[in-house]
């Protein structure tokens, strides 16, 4: 039988895609896929044996106990989000306090980015995101951003949708929006009247993590119940796997002979990631993690995801690091 897992093209799941990195045990077949075709097709139809899946989606489910996945501590994609809240320069906003009574655009109010970003403007500068008007829809297209299954929120959120011919960009310019936020720069970005809420944003969010020492997990990996209930060593293998490909990817990244990415400053990067983040800016598992996870938690209730917190070994299945 052939266990399918699907995941973006990540630097730190090359190995397994190419076959360098075995999943011991099991035939794999990997599907590399844009993160919102796999949350679509594993959140709406259980599509695949295993894949990346939203944090937050995964956590909604386990809290309401009807989940049809288990999860593993990996985390494929992680990532500041100050970046990306823009601002139409001429809606009043100087501070992130500003945003409180302002109309802003999302593509997903539940999606992890998402919460994070309320949670870091809450916690940082005060903002309260009850206080706002919010609106879903593409940052960088027309319609709805995808075809999510997930749960409704425990205390309903007023929430206004985007109209069917205008991207959130377009709503921005025209002063329809004051803010949008989200993982992606809107498809309106290089007009004169959008500026970013922190202008020099790298220099915030390394701030933010010296600070906090939170990089904001975004995704994790989850395989279907009956799957793992199926084949009991999957999950540990799976892991394994994950764990070596990662190790690869952080072998390959550090080898200045020629660069694995078209990152014209790779090396300096490299240099300030190992100096910031230490010899792993992506670490899998638990304990590593405990901080980021409850911080995760803790926003999830206070928005309405979940009613209590969670134990954060109870959300993972007990694997062995290498």
């Amino acid at each position: 039988m052939t266990l399918t897992f699907a995941c973006w093209g990540y630097d730190r799941t090359e190995a397994i895609r190419t076959g360098a990195v075995k999943v011991e045990g099991f035939d794999i077949k990997c599907l590399d896929l844009y993160p919102r075709q796999i949350f679509d097709r594993m959140g709406g139809k259980k599509e695949f044996a295993a894949s990346e899946f939203s944090f937050t989606e995964y956590t909604m489910h386990f809290a309401r106990g009807n989940s049809p996945y288990v999860a593993l501590p990996v985390f494929p994609s992680r990532a500041f989000r100050h970046s990306f809240v823009f601002l139409n320069r001429h809606a009043g906003i100087k501070r992130p306090k500003d945003l409180e009574g302002k109309r802003v655009g999302l593509p997903i109010y539940t999606m992890t980015a998402a919460l994070w970003q309320r949670g870091m403007l809450q916690d940082e500068y005060g903002v309260d995101w009850h206080k706002i008007d919010w609106i879903q829809g593409q940052v960088d297209g027309v319609g709805a951003h995808g075809t999510p299954a997930i749960p409704e929120l425990l205390k309903p959120m007023p929430m206004e949708l985007a109209p069917p011919d205008k991207s959130l960009g377009d709503m921005l310019v025209d002063r329809t929006l004051d803010a949008t936020m989200g993982t992606r720069n809107p498809d309106t970005a290089g007009h004169p009247d959008l500026v970013r809420l922190f202008p020099d944003h790298r220099a915030a969010e390394l701030d933010y993590f010296v600070r906090t020492g939170l990089f904001p997990i975004m995704h994790l990996v989850v395989i279907r119940s009956d799957v793992h209930e199926a084949n009991p060593g999957f999950a540990q293998a799976l892991y394994t796997a994950l764990c070596r490909s990662k190790a690869e990817a952080l072998k390959k990244m550090h080898y200045a002979g020629a660069n694995i990415s078209m990152s014209p400053f790779l090396a300096a990067d490299v240099e300030e990631i190992d100096e910031v983040f230490g010899s792993d800016p992506f670490p899998y598992g638990i304990e590593r993690n405990r901080a980021t996870i409850e911080t995760m938690l803790r926003y999830m209730v206070e928005q309405d995801y979940i009613p209590d917190t969670i134990p954060v070994e109870d959300l993972f299945l007990p694997v062995k690091d290498l």
